[in-house]
């Protein structure tokens, strides 16, 4: 009952710059595990209703509108100073191929893990068993099926390599 109260709170707050800074302490009472300050615009998804325990957030990161984590009994952990653009989803869930009559297929549940410093652009699905390194970019619209090595850009559906980032020491 406690997080479907302050989700919807957090959900509803007002498109205000001091709701930006407050919103994520309703997203933590809510039940997620958020490491810190952070900015959520939400609003967030959480299915099904209990997967907010299941979400861990670093300090830092940035979450654009409607995103959504989809964490029936996998983790998801989003690292420190992540940038997630709008519309991005976490489905640790997925079904076999092998197909059993009578019982259709079974479900395949996955942890995903965002390292420190990602960049995941507009639309981009991740998907279970997914580790995303550190300084990645994943594309807008990518489907991420496959670990994504630091430093480098992914991009297409199914994402895939298309170059590495060459970081610039200070």
């Amino acid at each position: 009952m406690r997080e479907l109260i302050f989700l919807a709170l957090a959900n509803h707050l007002p498109r205000l710059r001091a709701s930006d800074r407050i919103r994520h302490i309703f997203y933590a009472l809510a039940g997620l595990n958020i490491k810190g300050r952070c900015v959520i615009w939400g609003p967030l998804t959480i299915r099904p209703i209990g997967g907010a325990k299941n979400i861990s957030i670093g300090r830092g990161t940035f979450f654009n509108s409607n995103t959504r984590f989809g964490t029936p009994g996998a983790p998801v952990s989003i690292g420190q100073n992540v940038q997630v653009g709008p519309n991005v989803s976490f489905e640790t869930v997925s079904h076999g191929l092998i197909y059993v009559k009578g019982r259709g297929r079974g479900d395949i549940v996955l942890p995903i893990n965002v390292e420190d410093e990602v960049w995941i652009g507009a639309g981009a699905i991740i998907t279970g068993g997914v580790t995303i390194g550190k300084g990645a970019v994943v594309a807008a619209g990518a489907v991420v099926t496959n670990d994504v090595a630091p430093l480098t850009v992914v991009g297409g559906v199914p994402a895939k390599f298309i170059k590495a980032i060459d970081p610039i020491t200070a």
